[in-house]
């Protein structure tokens, strides 16, 4: 049995803080009830403590709270979360609570929001393929189960757009367990939560979606929370239920700059740029849920937004982000002006993880070297442009033109492709290779020979070159992108 302990000994009211002088026994993390002089009441969890009073972080505004009509009682237990297996299809807030206008959950359970590390003896190593139907992920940063990877954006690019995509066409190739994406919106405005929820209604992509929005005008506080139930959620889909689970978080700036005001709050010693000292502990504690256990069937995957202020990769978010997490994937500011939908600049963008997820049996047993000829085609094209900038285009030599125009067809024909364009991971690699064979055979050094013999695509006899062949290939139609995507 849980005994209560109140209080009436508020000294004082600090932002999103209450002080509560003389508490006994109060312990970290400990949640509380505040009852205001109305009768209204709201939550709270223990920060910090002290033989002289305890520190509570109030979920929700401290407005009405007053040193004189308000009580705090001390509940003797940690943020919990009800879950159940019928949390899929619905909308919760940032708190857990509806926000469809349906039933309170019943729940089959009760979890601690805060998890439970995972011991590393007991993961297992990532390796199946997550096919996100997305060519410049699947094809050259491919994600797989287990893996926590991050996606690094910036103001004005379609992250939003992205990551509705992905919800929408994710699956786990080749497997015969359920997959569910638990998606929650950190800190965002009306628009995009508006834009989210439509998304995934018309489309029916909400049928294997547990969704928490916490909004922008939400409590900043909430949004320490908001990534925690949706994680917690997360495990007990993947642990108990046996699913295979994708995680958004969209966007951990907004969570950090959280961090930061709840830092200021407690009037700490500011680390980089005003963000708390431990803000790499508290990251990495969000980061390291994602993996797979021995002996559990389910998994949980992360693709984490990060938003870099001012498109400054080094801002302290991505900076941290990507020693914690196993690769990266760039959004360009560059393609977007281009008119190339989705951004996703190959240079800089990696998956640490990719080999493990690919090849026979995965997805095609040339998978890896047409990602790296690609890789290395795409690269010498851009160099050859910045050479052109400079000289002239009428200045290069043949072979550099050939490298221009491929690094235009790459663009055009790979990275662009439709909102509701889904190709598989055939329909990548066999792009890759028409792209691969406007060079020559002999170029190709990065693939294996009996793979070039198998898909390599010989063009008639103009010095096997196939630029005339890629220049008369139709672009796909727009009708053709809906029947794929269907």
């Amino acid at each position: 049995m849980k005994f209560e302990i109140e209080y009436s000994t508020i000294g004082s009211v600090a932002g999103p803080l209450v002080v509560v002088d003389k508490v006994k026994n109060a312990k970290y993390n400990e949640v509380v009830r505040i009852k205001l002089g109305n009768g209204e009441t709201r939550l709270g969890q223990v920060l910090e403590t002290s033989d002289k009073h305890a520190v509570v972080q109030v979920f929700g505004p401290t407005d009405g709270i007053s040193v004189d009509k308000t009580t705090v009682s001390f509940l003797g237990e940690t943020f919990e979360i009800g879950v159940s297996e019928t949390m899929l299809g619905r909308i919760f807030d940032g708190q857990g609570r509806p926000r469809d206008g349906g039933a309170e959950v019943v729940p089959d359970k009760r979890m601690d929001i805060n998890g439970s590390p995972i011991n590393p003896a007991s993961r297992e190593k990532p390796s199946d393929f997550i096919e996100t139907g997305i060519s410049a992920i699947d094809g050259l940063d491919t994600l797989v189960r287990g893996q926590k990877l991050p996606l690094f954006s910036a103001s004005g690019l379609p992250h939003n757009e992205l990551t509705a995509q992905i919800t929408r066409q994710a699956n786990v190739k080749n497997s015969t367990e359920g997959f569910a994406i638990v998606f929650a919106g950190i800190g965002i405005n009306y628009d995009d939560s508006a834009y989210f929820i439509d998304e995934f209604r018309k489309t029916g992509a909400l049928k294997r979606t547990v969704a928490f929005i916490n909004l922008a005008d939400d409590p900043s506080i909430e949004r320490i929370l908001t990534p925690r139930i949706a994680l917690t959620t997360a495990e007990y889909l993947a642990y108990e239920k046996g699913m295979h689970v994708l995680v958004i978080l969209n966007d951990m700036t907004n969570y950090a700059e959280a961090l930061r005001e709840l830092a200021s709050a407690r009037e700490e010693v500011p680390g980089r740029r005003g963000y708390p000292g431990y803000m790499y502990t508290d990251l990495a504690s969000l980061y390291e849920r994602a993996g797979i256990v021995k002996g559990k069937k389910g998994s949980i995957t992360q693709l984490d937004v990060v938003t870099m202020p001012s498109d400054d990769v080094t801002h302290p978010i991505p900076d941290l982000t990507g020693y914690i997490t196993e690769g990266q994937i760039y959004l360009s500011r560059d393609l977007v002006n281009k008119g190339i939908y989705p951004p996703i600049q190959p240079i800089g963008s990696l998956s640490r993880l990719m080999n493990n997820g690919i090849g026979s049996g995965k997805t095609r047993e040339d998978h890896s070297g047409v990602a790296n000829q690609l890789y290395t085609f795409y690269s010498k094209s851009l160099d050859v442009k910045s050479l052109s900038a400079i000289v002239g285009a009428e200045a290069l030599s043949d072979s550099d033109k050939l490298y221009l125009k491929f690094g235009e067809e790459f663009e055009n024909r790979f990275l662009r492709q439709g909102f509701y364009e889904r190709r598989s991971i055939e329909d990548t690699l066999n792009i890759g290779w028409e792209l691969l064979s406007m060079m020559q055979e002999g170029e190709l050094t990065r693939i294996k020979k009996d793979h070039v013999a198998k898909y390599y695509k010989r063009q008639g006899k103009e010095e096997g070159h196939g630029a005339k062949k890629a220049e008369e290939a139709p672009a796909h139609s727009g009708k053709e992108e809906r029947k794929r995507s269907k």
